[in-house]
């Protein structure tokens, strides 16, 4: 298997996630949210007064209690006691980017502020429903080991982790729901609410097309409720289009703004952090490329699949994009021709290449149909690109410009 696992997800933010189990029926603390310092008061007016109070930065990235700030202030999530200190630890996050990590070392800049009610916690769980990929089915995850990094319980105490498969076909069943539950070492009230809290996730997950739904902690109270206390989630990027209500949650300013630009193209892109681009057709093909990229020495600056049926248009945007990129050294064309034919692709890059006035080293490895043609078009362009026969002679090429470069 490849080292480069790509699965096309939208992320939504904490707060978007718990208006949407709220809405599901999941059991979640009161919270409102603020954007700008003004709404700071009216958010926390929302709030029971004199109780105490969690304040949450918004980020697409995990870690954030752990995380600090470029400013200095240490972690993303405090617990306080009341509005006044509230609005303080605020102030320290909204504006200011926080490092965790997951983010890198370039953080992500805070554009909102989440206000949640604190609850007394009996005790944290870990729930999650994902995708199986060894089973293509849906998998429940839970453990007694919440608020911790799952992987770390996964690989130190891997029996305290209970996972059942779910049959799409028959769907979640009754039993299936109990055995997670006394997994868990629930009982009497805090029971049912789990089961009807199990059940209304794993609808939420199926109905709205998600790739995950994680809630860590799952925590019960003293009185004995059951709560969501945390959520991710995670949806399958290609079934947006039966979800417009879900579209709407996109920020877009947490992405990649190369990312955001290929997807007005219908161009399969995700930045990397190497220096060598690749614009490939097929997604077997571009990790297969990025792969022998990486054996030659070289680091994939991005994985972008233009499709089968990409046009000259289509392959103009994609080199706009990868030369965009201010550590992209050099980029290596790596395309098989089937519905898409070699002369329109080699067309598209030399008018591509000369519009961009293309400064960086270029290898171009094309086969299948019209190849002969497209070879001729590259060849008679005058232009200063690399040709390659085969995938190996490219990714030798395209890795030694790269380091003279």
């Amino acid at each position: 298997m490849s080292e480069y696992s790509f699965f096309t997800v939208m992320n939504i933010h904490e707060y978007q996630a718990k208006e949407l189990f709220a809405d599901a029926g999941v059991a979640v603390p009161n919270g409102t949210v603020a954007q700008n310092e003004q709404e700071f008061d009216q958010a926390l007016s929302a709030l029971p007064e004199g109780e105490s109070i969690v304040v949450k930065a918004q980020i697409h990235a995990g870690g954030r209690g752990k995380g600090t700030f470029t400013n200095g202030f240490k972690g993303g999530v405090h617990v306080v006691p009341d509005a006044a200190v509230a609005k303080e630890k605020a102030q320290s996050m909204l504006g200011n980017v926080l490092v965790t990590n997951q983010t890198g070392e370039e953080g992500k800049e805070v554009g909102t502020v989440y206000f949640t009610e604190a609850c007394d916690i009996e005790k944290e769980y870990y729930l999650a429903v994902l995708m199986d990929r060894a089973t293509s089915m849906p998998v429940i995850i839970a453990s007694t080991e919440g608020g911790v990094d799952i992987e770390e319980v996964a690989e130190s105490s891997p029996e305290k982790i209970l996972k059942v498969l779910v049959d799409p076909a028959l769907g979640l069943r009754a039993y299936q729901v109990r055995q997670i539950a006394f997994g868990l070492g629930l009982s009497g009230d805090s029971f049912k609410q789990c089961v009807k809290l199990i059940i209304k996730l794993y609808t939420f997950f199926w109905t709205k097309d998600c790739s995950q739904v994680e809630v860590n902690p799952l925590v019960t109270t003293p009185s004995g409720d059951v709560l969501a206390l945390d959520a991710k989630v995670n949806f399958d990027a290609n079934a947006l289009f039966r979800h417009p209500d879900v579209v709407e949650l996109r920020d877009l300013s947490e992405e990649d703004p190369k990312e955001v630009e290929a997807s007005k193209f219908d161009l399969n892109y995700i930045a990397l952090d190497g220096n060598v681009a690749c614009m490939v057709n097929g997604a077997g093909l571009a990790m297969a490329t990025m792969d022998i990229i990486k054996h030659y020495g070289g680091s994939p600056a991005n994985f972008l699949d233009v499709g089968g049926g990409a046009n000259e248009e289509q392959v103009e945007n994609a080199f706009r994009i990868l030369v965009s990129d201010d550590t992209v050294k050099a980029i290596l064309v790596n395309i098989f021709g089937g519905i898409m034919k070699c002369d329109v692709i080699a067309t598209g890059i030399v008018n591509a290449a000369r519009k961009l006035d293309m400064k960086v080293p270029l290898v171009v490895r094309l086969e299948g149909t019209n190849v002969a043609e497209g070879k001729q078009i590259l060849a008679d362009s005058g232009l200063a690109l690399e040709p390659a026969d085969t995938l190996a002679e490219a990714a030798e090429k395209i890795v030694k410009l790269a380091a003279k470069a």
